[in-house]
């Protein structure tokens, strides 16, 4: 068993199953949460000190820049809930065969994708 395997080094042309990219955008929008939520006790401890600084807190959140802020984080809460509950449903032995994986992995990334896009057009 000592032979030389060829090693593919290009990760540009892998083929990742929808499971894998489920669970590698689980743990991305975790880092998102975890990143953005500084930023959005930030906004909240500024729209709870008196009256003009909710009025600040309003027009920050009339800026481009920070409607992108809190729609990531919307976004990113969103499907991370929601893989969370695909992982725990899976461990209750629900899903956990391949087609199964398959399936509720599409779901939850369709199920994300759309939810970003409604919320997208509702924030702006």
């Amino acid at each position: 068993m000592n032979r030389q395997r060829p090693v593919n080094l290009d990760l540009g042309t892998l083929r990742f199953p929808p499971m894998a990219i489920a669970s590698i955008l689980h743990r991305l929008t975790g880092l998102a949460l975890f990143v953005l939520t500084p930023f959005l006790i930030y906004l909240l401890s500024v729209s709870l000190a008196s009256e003009a600084s909710f009025a600040r807190a309003q027009a920050l959140v009339a800026m481009p820049l920070w409607k992108c802020v809190i729609w990531a984080f919307a976004c990113a809460l969103f499907y991370h809930v929601l893989a969370g509950i695909r992982h725990l449903v899976m461990d209750f032995g629900v899903g956990e065969s391949v087609e199964g994986g398959r399936k509720s992995a599409i779901a939850v990334i369709a199920l994300a994708v759309v939810y970003a896009f409604l919320l997208g057009v509702w924030l702006w």
